[in-house]
């Protein structure tokens, strides 16, 4: 199966701009993989497809301060600066741009005037250590006491390049449950929740379980190799806590489904899952690429929004419904005027 097979063309008024309101008034459309039938329904009747024993796998990663505003110290060349990952105390995987120039020994400086900050803060320096095998860039951060702090008060919040339309309230870009920071982008299909929404499912019996990913580089970066088995992809940060793993396998035995919310959620479980389809405690960095062909071990059922041509989330919903049910439901969705992307509808799979 090649990349190509993974194209097709969006009309660009399909592409979400801004988030609806309330957050799970949003589209949901119900895909049944045993009976290949379609349901078109709202995100708030959600309860109609979930039982009593199943669990909501959600990521609670939540988006960072990653782009960043500076000059190159001995030159004063301006710079854009986007973090993707934490490679170890105050060092940062980045992506620089403009880079080229921008080589390992190279100072960088962040002040509040260069991010159009108004805030006090102290000059913070990057130091470029190395370029990484993907085109970016070690950079260590110092020069101030707390780096984690003047990070985020230097930082903006990095959206997505096909949203064009400024968001007013930047926390909308952000899941209700978010608490542990880390990520470059949002876990999307978890944007549609709202505390009322997922009090009304736990009353249902209904259980929540969070884990962990680091949403980074993939989430920028399009799969350039035609043959789907040469693409690698970027290992990002992920956790799957001990008392999260006792919540799971104990539905999972008392015959409850386990329910991914978004890709992320999925390749944590994927990640930490053993032969024998239990899910292990796991901590450490996962580069896991899912595409059809692939024969999932922790789900049961996956909630996701609609996604970019030619992207590994577009591949891993395609191995998880079927390539043919994807292409007929993606189909449907432009003509019946659904909304794509991170602001976007959403897609149950069951």
């Amino acid at each position: 199966m090649k990349t190509s097979d993974f194209d097709y063309y969006l009309p660009p008024d399909r592409i979400a701009q801004t988030p609806v309101e309330p957050r799970h008034a949003s589209r949901l459309m119900v895909l049944h993989r045993q009976s290949q039938t379609i349901e078109r329904r709202f995100f708030s009747d959600i309860a109609d497809y979930l039982r009593p024993g199943d669990v909501l796998v959600c990521n609670e990663s939540r988006v960072i301060p990653a782009r960043l505003y500076g000059r190159k110290d001995r030159t004063g060349g301006q710079v854009e600066v986007l973090l993707i990952a934490k490679r170890g105390e105050n060092i940062w995987e980045a992506l620089v741009k403009p880079g080229r120039r921008v080589r390992p020994g190279v100072t960088l400086v962040f002040t509040p005037s260069d991010s159009g900050q108004p805030r006090a803060v102290e000059p913070l320096t990057g130091e470029v250590l190395e370029q990484t095998e993907g085109g970016g860039r070690l950079i260590r951060f110092s020069g101030v006491s707390d780096v984690e702090a003047a990070l985020d008060a230097l930082g903006t919040v990095p959206l997505p390049p096909y949203i064009h339309t400024p968001v007013l309230d930047i926390e909308r870009y952000q899941t209700v449950y978010a608490r542990v920071k880390g990520s470059v982008a949002a876990p999307t299909a978890g944007l549609h929740f709202t505390p009322r929404l997922i009090t009304q499912l736990q009353k249902k019996g209904i259980t929540f379980v969070f884990v962990t990913l680091h949403i980074g580089l993939d989430t920028f970066r399009p799969v350039r190799e035609e043959e789907l088995s040469q693409h690698r992809m970027h290992a990002e940060f992920c956790q799957v806590a001990l008392e999260a793993t006792r919540e799971i396998n104990r539905a999972r035995e008392r015959g409850g489904r386990i329910v991914a919310v978004g890709t992320t959620a999925a390749r944590v479980l994927e990640t930490a899952v053993d032969k024998g389809g239990i899910i292990q405690p796991f901590t450490g960095w996962t580069d896991i690429f899912i595409y059809p062909g692939y024969s999932f071990k922790a789900i049961d059922a996956l909630l996701t929004n609609f996604h970019l041509p030619r992207s590994t989330l577009l591949m891993l919903v395609s191995a998880f419904a079927g390539k043919g049910f994807i292409d007929r439901a993606y189909a449907e969705a432009i003509a019946k005027g659904y909304r794509f992307y991170s602001f976007g509808d959403a897609m149950l799979i069951l």
